[in-house]
């Protein structure tokens, strides 16, 4: 790592804390709506599903979408945190774009054809949990399609600056897929069929982020060989991917599994409600990360002395807004779990606070181990990912016995205390003055 500016040196940086700050902000609140609506989206899904889907949809859901990010963990965590990276100082019009350009195709294809393997290979795993008939299957995966063809052209749009197409796209994004889960749920054809239709509905917005990306001219046409050379490094992200897929989606989704068969399921509903509940406010705090705080990371990243002031002026000014923001909703939790579920759901309040803990320790790991990800240290990162996800297996192994239901977020609580920790010493020269 770079050595440290003294303090005196700071007033000289080309940005100041406060700048930095206000920059952040503005641009935080240019993504408001995107966030706003993911969020209002997300609080409607959760509430149609508690009310017309019947007992355990909650969970089902859960389970859906915990689906979902494991087929778009490779694309997403992966090929287009790279292009992100690697598009950002680039115009559309030089060769070197159209050779990320280029690599990122052809690694989301290869993924797609992976993620489709695995569903043929092992369907009763995957899907078990849902009534998947053959025309479900074949729905789901032209869902995946559309979904893994809008993530990579959203991150073209990222890469380039435009937050005003990324917020409209994902206002649309939201208004669909809710949409037409909704229609599914209160016509009575089931939790199954409306996962199906949220999926497509998400699916669509494929249509305009392609319109998006060619008005703005970030699609040029391909010439030549596909560049080796960029599908190579561009590749490293994958190993990033597949350590976020084997060591944090796939060991949610086995836990879910193993809690629905540990547990009656209307308790399960419970502990799915403060994990969605937590899922919603992380939706906004990802969103904000990806569309504002990464792009940016990567742009400075050859900058040493900025990226410093910029990642510690916003771990602390995150830190203390998530705490207020945090103790706010542990203050409303009976209140909001009633709100957002159903009345029976207030059961779930003693589960919520180690949640917030744990997201709060969460929030600031993840704002420093997406400098791992700029500075493009996979094999630091994909080892960060192994110990969580041991971490997290030995504590629930210890806790859920002990402590039943409460375990499994006090096991998250510990788990991102200790990385927080570990991430501290770590990353100390960018938190010192």
């Amino acid at each position: 790592m770079a050595p440290q500016l003294p303090a005196s040196a700071a007033p000289s940086s080309p940005e100041t804390r406060g700048t930095v700050a206000r920059r952040f902000l503005r641009n935080s609140l240019s993504s408001g709506m995107a966030v706003g609506a993911r969020t209002t989206g997300a609080l409607v899904l959760n509430k149609l599903m508690a009310v017309y889907g019947g007992p355990g949809a909650l969970t089902l859901l859960a389970h859906f979408q915990n689906l979902l990010a494991m087929f778009t963990a490779l694309p997403a965590e992966g090929v287009h945190v790279g292009v992100v990276k690697y598009l950002a100082p680039l115009r559309s019009s030089s060769g070197r774009y159209q050779a990320w350009l280029g690599a990122g195709i052809v690694l989301n294809l290869g993924a797609l054809l992976l993620g489709f393997g695995a569903l043929l290979g092992a369907p009763k795993l995957l899907l078990g949990a849902f009534d998947a008939s053959l025309i479900w299957m074949a729905l789901f995966v032209v869902g995946m399609i559309l979904l893994i063809a809008q993530a990579f052209l959203t991150a073209v749009l990222l890469a380039a600056g435009q937050l005003q197409a990324y917020v409209r796209l994902t206002v649309a994004l939201s208004g669909l897929g809710v949409g037409a889960a909704a229609v599914m749920l209160v016509s009575g054809r089931g939790a199954e069929q409306a996962l199906v239709a949220y999926l497509l509905g998400q699916g669509l917005v494929a249509l305009p982020a392609f319109w998006m990306a060619q008005w703005h001219g970030l699609l040029p046409r391909l010439h030549g060989k596909i560049s080796r050379t960029a599908v190579r490094q561009l590749g490293q992200f994958l190993l990033m991917a597949v350590s976020v897929l084997l060591f944090s989606y796939a060991v949610n989704f086995e836990l879910r599994s193993v809690l629905i068969r540990r547990f009656p399921i209307a308790q399960v509903d419970l502990w799915q409600a403060v994990a969605k509940l937590s899922d919603n406010y992380t939706m906004v705090f990802s969103a904000l990360m990806s569309s504002v705080y990464y792009p940016r990371l990567a742009a400075l990243i050859g900058r040493p002395d900025v990226l410093r002031t910029y990642v510690r002026t916003l771990v602390l000014l995150v830190a203390v807004l998530a705490a207020l923001g945090l103790g706010f909703l542990f203050l409303l939790r009976k209140w909001l779990l009633v709100l957002l579920f159903d009345a029976h759901f207030a059961a779930a309040r003693d589960l919520l606070w180690p949640q917030l803990l744990g997201d709060w320790a969460k929030f600031l790991t993840w704002m420093l181990l997406f400098l791992l990800m700029a500075q493009a240290r996979v094999g630091r990162y994909v080892a960060v990912q192994a110990v969580s996800a041991a971490m997290y297996a030995g504590l629930l192994a210890v806790l859920l016995p002990r402590y039943g239901l409460l375990g499994a977020p006090l096991a998250h609580a510990a788990r991102f205390g200790l990385l927080l920790l570990g991430c501290s010493v770590y990353f100390r020269n960018y938190l010192r003055r």
